[in-house]
């Protein structure tokens, strides 16, 4: 989409989302200044934005998350399929680092199984199949999402175009082929300072991990923008998220893909819990 072909509204909300990124202070719902409940229009703002920040900066695209695959959370938004954003590589935090002060305004947690491409997924009728054959390997992740709209008082249309309220991402460091593990059957566990704070297992990631790949998939191709070789995939939470404040320190076990570990500077801003799950 060219710039000249982007709505005003686009732009005008894409401008809103950045002035947060530059001040660090949330902004109120931008679902108003598009028309109501265009998923369509909130993506395209989410093109732009990322589209900027790939040009201003020595980012690139490593792969996509999944949200919204709770059909809990799907019903709170009125929605009846999951969401997508993309990650960068500046969003990637190493396994056991330390998430500085001022990095993110409203952090929350969550444990996700991650699989990394080893061909292109190009078919906009994509099967299981086709991703089994595609997936290089799965690994444990830990998925900090984050929120640019104040108090996280959002809907499907301000989370899409706040790039699926993406923060940062921790994986797993041992690679696990798809050969040796049925990832609807893992169970995860997430501690927060030693106690155990969130848990689920791959089958409540839209019945399974590899399901919404499937989606994700499908999705892009027909948007004519694929999965490629290399790409990192983020699949969804396997269980509730949690608040993450000052000094916190997060890891979290997925049977058959091992642990992964995360922690936050004492500096950082704490969040209150909303209990619910991207």
């Amino acid at each position: 989409m060219s710039s000249a072909s982007v709505p005003d509204a686009v732009h005008k909300v894409a401008d809103i989302l950045a002035q947060v990124e530059q001040t660090g202070v949330p902004c109120a719902p931008v679902r108003d200044q598009l028309a109501q409940g265009d998923i369509s229009a909130a993506y395209a703002v989410q093109r732009v934005t990322i589209q900027r920040r790939v040009a201003a900066q020595d980012r690139r695209i490593v792969g996509r998350k999944i949200g919204l695959t709770s059909p809990a959370v799907q019903r709170q938004l009125g929605v009846d399929q999951p969401d997508f954003g993309a990650l960068l590589s500046d969003m990637a935090v190493p396994d056991g680092g330390v998430v500085p002060a001022g990095r993110l305004l409203q952090p929350k947690i969550e444990a996700e199984v991650a699989l990394v491409l080893g061909a292109d997924l190009p078919h906009a009728e994509t099967t299981v199949a086709d991703v089994l054959r595609a997936v290089d390997f799965a690994l444990p992740a830990l998925e900090i999402v984050d929120s640019r709209i104040a108090d996280w008082d959002i809907t499907i249309v301000d989370t899409v175009a706040d790039n699926a309220s993406s923060g940062l991402f921790v994986l797993g460091g041992a690679p696990v082929p798809l050969t040796n593990i049925d990832l609807r059957s893992v169970r995860m566990t997430l501690t927060r300072n030693g106690e155990k704070v969130s848990e689920g297992s791959g089958s409540n990631c839209l019945g399974g991990p590899l399901n919404a790949a499937v989606w994700l998939a499908s999705t892009l191709a027909a948007m004519g923008d694929p999965l490629r070789a290399g790409d990192v995939v983020l699949t969804g939470a396997l269980g509730p998220m949690v608040p993450a404040a000052p000094d916190d320190a997060f890891e979290t076990h997925i049977s058959g893909l091992g642990s992964v570990r995360v922690g936050f500077s004492p500096h950082a801003s704490a969040i209150p819990d909303q209990g619910d799950t991207q």
